[in-house]
């Protein structure tokens, strides 16, 4: 419990917006749920949440020690009322998230409390499972990556041992993610191997496919399959066997097939909000000691209802 005196200049606000401005933390409809539970007290009573307060009223807020901090960039997961995650496996060590286009899995200069990592963050929290009052040296991070305008199964690790284990696993390919894309045209042959160089060019927030070495490029090979080719676009199915940025964007784009949807290597005339890109398939292949993670070798998730996929390529 906390205790307030209501001084000259906080005289004659409303209880809830007193609320708002000193637990910037604290989600608005959070608020509200104290309000009424008569855990925000004013003079030791239960008071209404558009009570006036008066100069010398004491305010009593029997609310977690979390919401009183100011806020940063680790503890926006306060913000997150409804966490909002599409969950293909949970156990004790990690979780496997299906993430949707359009959301961005780490915080950025645009985008803070809106993110992957912290409705995760923001679950785990709300089930009691961790606090960061708990844990000075770990929260709850992100084993891999998507782009923003890309969507798939992205790993989630609950535990330091998970991290560390499942890092491990990525680096040596211990798990294959499968993705699912659209492109223009068709591919020949049709299926077959694309390799190059990447390199970064910075100041566009791009990259550039080279046919030969050079410095600060990097090798990027993607295996390839082509599922189905109707109306003048063809579903493949991707391997990659390196992991660059924007390694199957750029690539197909070099190759003259380009992503649809994808403006930034592609075709600006396409109207799709996302490029048709998925990591729809991961498959756990583990050839060394997986300790806490072994019941997961040779298993396998995927995420059936894709988008682009229905929409370019329906069955039936």
């Amino acid at each position: 419990m906390k205790q307030f005196t209501i001084g000259p200049n906080d005289a004659g606000q409303r209880l809830d917006r007193w609320l708002a401005k000193a637990l910037p933390l604290l989600p608005p409809a959070l608020a509200q749920k104290y309000i009424r539970l008569k855990r925000v007290k004013v003079n030791g009573r239960g008071s209404k949440r558009d009570a006036r307060l008066e100069r010398g009223d004491v305010l009593q807020l029997y609310i977690n020690d979390e919401f009183f901090d100011a806020p940063t960039p680790e503890n926006a997961f306060l913000r997150v009322e409804t966490p909002r995650l599409d969950i293909l496996y949970e156990d004790e060590h990690l979780m496997l998230l299906n993430k949707r286009p359009g959301m961005v899995v780490h915080p950025d200069d645009k985008e803070r409390v809106n993110t992957l990592i912290t409705h995760v963050q923001a679950y785990l929290y709300q089930k009691k499972e961790w606090s960061p009052r708990w844990e000075n040296a770990f929260a709850p991070a992100l084993c891999n990556r998507i782009d923003r305008n890309t969507g798939g199964i992205v790993i989630a690790a609950k535990t330091a041992e998970a991290l560390r284990v499942m890092n491990q696993k990525i680096r040596d390919r211990e798990l294959q993610k499968l993705y699912l894309c659209v492109i223009h045209g068709a591919m020949e042959p049709r299926q077959g191997q694309l390799k190059g160089y990447i390199l970064k060019d910075e100041g566009r927030a791009q990259v550039r496919v080279l046919d030969r070495p050079v410095p600060g490029g990097r090798t990027a090979v993607t295996l390839y399959r082509t599922l189905e080719t109707r109306n003048g676009l063809s579903l493949l199915e991707c391997d990659l066997i390196t992991g660059r940025t924007h390694q199957i964007r750029a690539q197909f784009a070099a190759a003259g097939h380009p992503l649809l949807g994808d403006g930034k290597y592609g075709r600006e005339r396409d109207q799709r909000r996302f490029q048709a890109l998925y990591s729809y398939r991961l498959k756990f292949q583990f050839t060394t000691d997986a300790g806490p993670l072994e019941p997961l070798n040779g298993r396998e998730w995927t995420v059936e209802d894709v988008d682009f996929v229905q929409e370019y390529f329906p069955k039936g």
